[in-house]
């Protein structure tokens, strides 16, 4: 067992116990859940320093070798799809636009798993450089994180004064056909009160916008469950603007609860990811960029397939592997529960 830097866990090996595991090729876990969602670190690097992800300096680089390589993603895409029933991949960071062959990685898994939705999560800084380019190589769609459209209060929360950075990525990608566009914003008590102006910039530019409860995953440790904005605070500060409709939840394991703006066919989504948690029907599972696999964002607990990988092991032993680290998944969070501790990694570290 080895542990390294940005707060990381010691990594598992594999004597993690698969005691009464079905005899299944998917990523079944022993309550039920089968992950079908992946979600691929690719970078710790970011173009933003956003309070509710990262400390102000930054994460501490991960050594070059450290980190999956191009054709090492692409492979352990292929073993998710085609061994372990993966039906989406999201590439997150960090920040995905950081790494120079992410195109690579797109083209790479196009070709090597075909029809296989392939999203990111993005700040898009800098998407209008490269969205043309991202789309040919194959990526789906994109989600971007903006919390605000004041420009002040922008720059206050990500330290960088970058938002016509942002909105010019927005649009490049809606240009581009890396559609539905979706918007996450996190829910601050300095941006609930322009919570309706996004909403209304979002509606113009026909992109979906979804409000996330904040998590205590921030590299500062300053979250506290009585400071944070509920999802039933931002509905009532929008219902102020506009007549909204619940809708409920296209698929029981999406996280947003829709609801119809005026009528429709605007949207608006909130993912209540702690007061309304879902994790009953959590479908996702991670990897992060130095490539262990990460069963629950709360969980320390992590399976090196790096190592494996690079040790000549084949595709079936990966899997194998990736299998016995979800069978273990938690049933919750537990952010309610006494004695609750925040996982060592922030969210920038794990990956969205």
């Amino acid at each position: 067992m080895t542990a390294v830097g940005m707060g990381i866990p010691a990594v598992r090996s594999a004597t993690t116990s698969v005691d009464g595991r079905p005899d299944v090729p998917e990523l079944v876990d022993s309550f039920g859940r089968v992950a079908r969602d992946l979600r691929v670190s690719i970078t710790e690097k970011c173009s933003l320093r956003c309070t509710y992800c990262m400390p102000e300096e930054g994460l501490p680089a991960i050594p070059a070798e450290q980190l999956l390589t191009a054709a090492e993603i692409v492979r352990l895409v292929d073993i998710a799809v085609h061994r372990l029933g993966v039906h989406e991949v999201r590439f997150t960071g960090g920040e995905p636009l950081m790494r120079a062959d992410l195109e690579s990685i797109i083209q790479g898994c196009t070709t090597r798993v075909p029809g296989i939705p392939l999203a990111m999560t993005t700040n898009a800084v800098g998407l209008e450089h490269r969205a043309r380019a991202l789309a040919d190589a194959g990526l789906s769609r994109v989600n971007v994180s903006l919390d605000s459209v004041d420009r002040a209060h922008f720059a206050q929360l990500t330290r960088r004064d970058r938002l016509p950075a942002v909105m010019a990525g927005i649009r490049a990608a809606v240009r581009h056909g890396l559609a539905p566009v979706k918007v996450n914003a996190v829910l601050m008590p300095e941006t609930l009160d322009g919570a309706a102006d996004l909403l209304d910039w979002c509606i113009d530019e026909g992109v979906a916008l979804r409000f996330i409860e904040e998590m205590p995953l921030d590299a500062d440790h300053a979250w506290k469950r009585g400071d944070m904005v509920s999802a039933q605070q931002v509905l009532d500060v929008l219902g102020d603007r506009f007549e909204l409709s619940a809708i409920g939840r296209a698929d029981p394991s999406a996280p947003a609860e829709q609801w119809l703006v005026n009528g429709g066919p605007a949207t608006v989504g909130v993912i209540g990811s702690v007061t309304r948690s879902f994790c009953s029907d959590c479908d996702r599972t991670r990897l992060t960029a130095e490539g262990t696999v990460r069963s629950c964002l709360f969980s320390d607990r992590e399976t090196d397939l790096r190592g494996a990988l690079r040790g000549g092991a084949d595709d079936d032993e990966l899997a194998r592997l990736w299998r016995g680290a979800m069978w273990n998944k938690w049933a919750g969070h537990g952010i309610d529960a006494a004695g609750f501790t925040p996982p060592k990694r922030s969210m920038g570290a794990i990956g969205g």
